[in-house]
């Protein structure tokens, strides 16, 4: 019965705003209760028993006064003159006679002994009661002097003090109320200021839960808090949104890249399986045999190359620690290169201008030689006629390498896309070649893993120029003038 009663006030579930109008009013309510308690129960206990003691304390200095009076006229005056000052009525009792201030005389009535303050105990020499005579309210308090066996009655109508604190009591209940009213009231208040920035966000969080990742978090508050958490939401949205766009790309990118590798590797299996299938014919001759098998082989390369490559960029984008760093004589290393591809820029009739200047950089040299092969037997490949010219020269703290050709340029719209895997700006010179579409993602994946970047600029016609730098490394006779 219990726990039904508080899940029917404090519901499992409730809008922040009856959270926290019930919360306010749970609290609001038990000090209205205490402080109504308090008042009804304590504080007029407490006024009780001070107002008996005083009635005590001012009954025992009547008595004192009275019996140091022993003649009856001169004790009735003094009775009278007290009851005067004192706003009280005062009853003495000497044995048979009754001396009262109201009738200004010794009274012969009974009766009088019958009332409750005049019941005493044995062991008792002090009464205190009250009760309404005439529709008022009379306090009585009463002494027995045991000494002088004089019994002193006090009567007093019911005091300001009490009346003062009835007012007090209502006007305490009436304020409580109000406060109890302004406190609903005002919670009401701070639970919608909180709640709508609370509704804003919500809202726009389940918009964006949705898909609808534009939708920017708003909220009209000053609280410092939410404007805040809407700053904080707004940028993990957009952090969201940026991964999310990333992650689209990605997935079209390994889509197309799918579709790419798919594309280049049917082609020559296809192929190697005609000529196969060729050769396993008894009317060929002999230099059709041999030109079917030359066929399948240069099929078989080109797919080995491709592979070779997919590997390659994988290893590169997967393990960074691949690439080791060390100097080394660049101009060196423009020989090497140079022995690698003259042949081919000879069968072609192109010039081939390596510079050898000496100069050290630091990078790892296996690494940036398969760039520089690739950059030139693209230069190579392109071109038709004129020259191909690999050079270098210090820029500050980097050595920035250049790979220049005549060739026929690339148009603009192709320059973006170059460096992505498997575009060709001629496809069908491409893979006559025997090129896989990959060279120049390498060589993208290389310089990144060194910390660098590619840039190329080309005009149509013209000719192309790629370039990319490599730490300095100071030689001996430089660091020693330095």
């Amino acid at each position: 019965m219990f726990n039904r009663l508080v899940e029917r006030i404090f519901p499992a579930r409730a809008s922040t705003q009856t959270w926290m109008i019930l919360t306010l009013l749970l609290v609001v309510g038990i000090a209205v209760a205490a402080v109504g308690l308090y008042i009804t129960f304590v504080l007029r206990s407490e006024v009780k028993v001070a107002y008996q003691q005083t009635m005590s304390q001012q009954t025992a200095q009547v008595a004192s006064i009275i019996e140091s009076e022993t003649d009856p006229v001169r004790r009735l005056e003094r009775m009278e003159t007290l009851s005067r000052f004192g706003d009280i009525r005062i009853t003495v009792i000497d044995g048979a006679q009754i001396l009262d201030v109201d009738t200004g005389a010794v009274v012969q009535d009974p009766s009088i002994r019958s009332v409750p303050e005049l019941q005493f105990g044995e062991n008792e020499d002090f009464r205190y009661t009250q009760r309404r005579e005439d529709g008022k309210l009379i306090y009585f308090s009463a002494l027995r002097q045991l000494d002088s066996g004089l019994i002193i009655r006090v009567a007093q109508p019911r005091p300001m003090l009490f009346v003062l604190i009835d007012r007090l009591q209502y006007t305490l209940i009436v304020a409580m109320i109000m406060a109890l009213l302004l406190a609903v009231f005002g919670s009401w208040i701070a639970a919608q200021r909180v709640t709508q920035p609370l509704q804003s966000i919500r809202n726009s969080a389940k918009a964006i839960a949705e898909g609808k990742l534009d939708e920017e978090i708003f909220v009209d508050s000053r609280a410092a808090e939410f404007q805040d958490l809407a700053k904080s939401l707004n940028l993990m949205s957009d952090t969201f949104k940026e991964k999310i766009d990333e992650l689209q790309k990605m997935a079209h990118l390994q889509n197309e890249f799918i579709g790419n590798v798919s594309h280049e590797v049917r082609n020559p299996i296809f192929a190697v399986g005609g000529y196969l299938e060729a050769l396993a014919s008894a009317s060929l001759s002999e230099d059709k045999r041999k030109f079917y098998a030359e066929k399948g082989l240069t099929n078989l390369e080109r797919l080995n190359n491709l592979f070779s490559d997919l590997i390659e960029i994988a290893r590169l984008e997967y393990r960074e620690d691949l690439i080791k760093p060390k100097v080394f004589e660049l101009s060196e290393l423009l020989d090497d290169v140079y022995d690698v591809v003259h042949a081919k820029a000879e069968e072609k009739g192109l010039d081939l201008i390596v510079e050898h200047p000496q100069i050290l950089v630091r990078a790892d040299r296996s690494r940036i030689r398969q760039v520089l092969i690739n950059l030139t037997d693209n230069a190579i490949a392109y071109s038709d006629e004129g020259t191909v010219r690999c050079r270098y020269r210090r820029h500050l703290d980097k050595v920035r390498i250049e790979v220049v050709d005549s060739g026929r340029g690339i148009p603009e719209e192709h320059l973006e896309r170059i460096f992505e895997r498997f575009h060709r700006v001629d496809p069908d010179r491409s893979r006559k070649s025997g090129g896989t579409g990959l060279g120049l993602s390498i060589v993208k994946q290389i310089l990144a893993a060194h910390g660098e970047n590619i840039h190329v600029e080309s005009t149509v016609g013209r000719g192309t120029r790629f370039w990319f730098e490599l730490a300095w490394e100071p030689g001996e006779a430089e660091a020693e003038s330095a």
